[in-house]
């Protein structure tokens, strides 16, 4: 950690955007930790993924990954595998296509209508967990995006999102860089999401999608 981004990140137009389509009923798991509870590599454009292109953005299967494309500034974009799980591992690969490397981009878990725990990073180089719920953006651990050398600003990043009981922690390249604890949302669905600041355009791909049991 080198030094605390110095624009709030309590943005108030975040907004959201994804399909209606209906969480599955909750996974109750019974599996060992390690184990694999699901995997997406994105190359079947038929596994429930949102699909969708307007002026917000886009949202499709692409070059054997999910892009997101964000076309309007100081928004958010996510798509989530319609399950539902308690705890979990999250994992997976996310590089920039295109766009300004002061972007967001990263997993979410425990999606409840619209609530969701986040673990987010930028091309250059910051990175935050949070949470957005009941319309507010709320960091967690941190009161600033923070820098970490663990980003690899012009390559593939892969990032890890362990969200156990109260315990949310953060992982990139396979380092932990952060850790908070909140107990809003015990359960829920998991997912990707990208985003823009003050600068639209931004255009990621993610690829080797996967949860599995903590």
């Amino acid at each position: 950690m080198k030094s605390i981004r110095l624009f709030s990140f309590l943005l108030p137009l975040f907004f959201l955007l994804s399909s209606c389509i209906p969480a599955q009923a909750p996974v109750i798991l019974s599996a060992k930790s390690g184990d694999l509870l699901y995997q997406e590599g994105f190359e079947n454009n038929t596994t429930g993924w949102a699909r969708l292109s307007n002026d917000n953005g886009i949202m499709d299967y692409d070059s054997g990954g999910y892009r997101i494309l964000v076309r309007q500034p100081k928004l958010n974009i996510w798509s989530t595998s319609k399950k539902d799980y308690g705890d979990v591992r999250v994992e997976a690969d996310v590089i920039k296509l295109n766009g300004p490397d002061e972007n967001r981009m990263g997993l979410i878990c425990r999606y409840q209508s619209g609530n969701y725990y986040f673990f987010i990073i930028s091309n250059d180089g910051y990175y935050v967990i949070g949470k957005f719920i009941g319309g507010l953006t709320l960091l967690l651990g941190q009161s600033e995006m923070h820098v970490s050398d663990t980003i690899q600003t012009s390559k593939m990043n892969h990032l890890r999102a362990d969200c156990v009981g109260n315990t949310l922690t953060f992982y990139i390249n396979f380092t932990q860089v952060a850790s908070a604890t909140d107990s809003d949302l015990p359960t829920g669905d998991v997912g990707v999401l990208a985003g823009a600041f003050s600068q639209p355009g931004v255009d990621v791909l993610f690829d080797n999608f996967v949860v599995m049991q903590p």
